[in-house]
């Protein structure tokens, strides 16, 4: 997974569910706690999201994290070009499948 491609999976994923915890960000993109937690201050080093404090039921501080106006933009941006890159794979693969087909049909004649 490329860096872009990670900063926009980090991106929506923490604007719908902003009081996950880096461990369950790391579970759920299947990425190390560690890199995880270099994006996050990537990210926020940027100004593209904010961390508050706040106490979670266990009595812990935990974090809530905020995309900024500037968070919101890059994201968008960052969707239009996976959206681009997506709808070229997918041309790409459509071609590739309708090449095996007709390969197909030539060799079960």
């Amino acid at each position: 997974m490329s860096e872009e491609e990670i900063e926009y999976k980090l991106l929506k994923t923490l604007e719908r569910n902003p009081d996950l915890s880096q461990r369950d960000l790391a579970g759920k993109m299947n990425l190390s706690l560690g890199k995880i937690n270099y994006c996050m201050q990537a990210l926020i080093k940027k100004g593209l999201v904010k961390a508050n404090n706040f106490r979670n039921s266990k009595n812990k501080i935990a974090y809530f994290y905020k995309l900024t106006p500037t968070g919101i933009e890059q994201k968008t941006r960052l969707t239009v070009r996976f959206l681009q890159k997506k709808m070229l794979e997918y041309d790409s693969l459509e071609k590739e499948i309708a090449e095996l087909k007709e390969e197909v049909s030539r060799l079960s004649v």
